[in-house]
């Protein structure tokens, strides 16, 4: 039997509770396939361990988890904490210290959610958004001078480099390679930031040589964000810088329906090493502690992660287990007009998985 070593870093908010209903619903679907097992280590980096120690993880955290198979992850993000410091403490020391430069954030209306877009059929939002992950607008160049004085400078440098722009670029045109539509959209905002972003066009052009079935057109990221309002079925893979992307995949989720069931995987497609997955809701501090958290971003996360183990059909079991929620009415938290509860989801979910029971739609993890 196949054990994969899994590291759990709940980190902050709704995190400490999103990510145990996870583990248990890894539990479920393990015990349930009876083909694979799950070893779990958790790590309690965050704010708690910054307010004892003075960094949101230690020195060595990269060290403890290189040799897992995967990781799930909360949130990063404490009222009380420079956001800045939350985030580059340890949701991107671990994104950049193990080169996961492909983030990865499927989106689609899910049965019995409704979009904010007035008659949005399930078939027009279908698109998975990849978010290069390691450089761009959040490369961490730059700084601040002169502080508190009338001359105060500060700076922050996009540095996108032609391998960090080919490989995303090669990437995202595989994924949509392997999609029913075979479309991809670049997005960039090269009529304004006429350096880094005319040479993400231009290797864009280069690379989509490459792949001749998969038809691709441009957008400006502003323009984007209207075409996705106002044209989503005309989308379906879209490749983005850090920032642009960053900002457009929450778009997306709200546009789906929540915050609460979009899922994120920040992978490294050449697996030296492990890949984390996390839901993008965000710490959500102000119903922590409450159990009215959605489990589903998580959830979904979870199918993303059992797929890159190669557990395919553990990852359709979980979306199906999924979709069954999202369809049933009872089982809406707070964020979907209902009143259920993170226990009852995840109770509910469970429980589909160890019944083995499918629903007639099953759609696949982020197709």
């Amino acid at each position: 039997m196949k054990r994969y070593r899994i590291a759990t870093i709940p980190g902050d908010g709704i995190g400490k509770e999103v990510v145990p209903a996870g583990q248990r619903l890894m539990a479920a679907v393990a015990k349930a396939m009876d083909s694979f097992a799950f070893e779990f280590e958790n790590f309690d980096w965050g704010g708690d361990y910054y307010r004892r120690f003075g960094v949101m993880m230690p020195e060595d955290g990269l060290d403890a988890l290189r040799d897992k198979d995967a990781i799930l992850f909360g949130s990063a993000g404490d009222p009380d904490i420079p956001d800045h410091v939350t985030l580059w403490g340890l949701r991107l020391r671990i994104c950049q210290g193990f080169d996961q430069y492909a983030n990865v954030r499927p989106t689609r209306l899910l049965p019995g959610i409704e979009s904010p877009l007035r008659h949005c059929r399930i078939e027009d939002l279908n698109w998975v958004i990849v978010r290069e992950n390691s450089e761009g607008e959040y490369s961490g160049i730059g700084g601040r001078v002169h502080q508190g004085h009338p001359i105060e400078v500060a700076s922050d440098v996009t540095v996108l480099t032609r391998p960090g722009v080919e490989r995303i670029l090669r990437y995202a045109f595989r994924l949509a390679q392997s999609r029913r539509r075979k479309q991809l959209t670049v997005v960039t905002k090269s009529n304004a930031q006429r350096h880094a972003m005319v040479m993400w066009d231009q290797i864009a052009r280069e690379i989509a040589r490459e792949f001749p079935d998969v038809s691709c057109d441009k957008e400006l990221v502003d323009a984007m964000t209207v075409r996705m309002v106002s044209r989503p079925a005309s989308l379906d893979t879209v490749v983005a810088t850090n920032l642009h992307a960053d900002i457009l995949s929450d778009l997306a989720a709200a546009l789906a329906g929540s915050l609460g069931i979009a899922p994120t995987a920040n992978i490294d497609p050449e697996r030296r090493y492990p890949s984390m997955f996390e839901p993008i809701h965000g710490s959500a501090f102000d119903i922590m502690g409450k159990g009215i958290a959605n489990p589903i971003g998580t959830f979904w996360s979870v199918a993303m992660l059992l797929d890159h183990l190669g557990e395919a059909d553990a990852a359709r079991r979980v979306m199906s287990a999924v979709e069954y929620a999202t369809a049933t009415p009872a089982l809406h938290t707070r964020d979907l007009g209902g009143s259920a509860t993170t226990e009852q989801v995840t109770a509910a979910v469970c429980e589909r998985i160890r019944s083995g029971a499918e629903p007639p739609y099953a759609l696949s993890v982020g197709a």
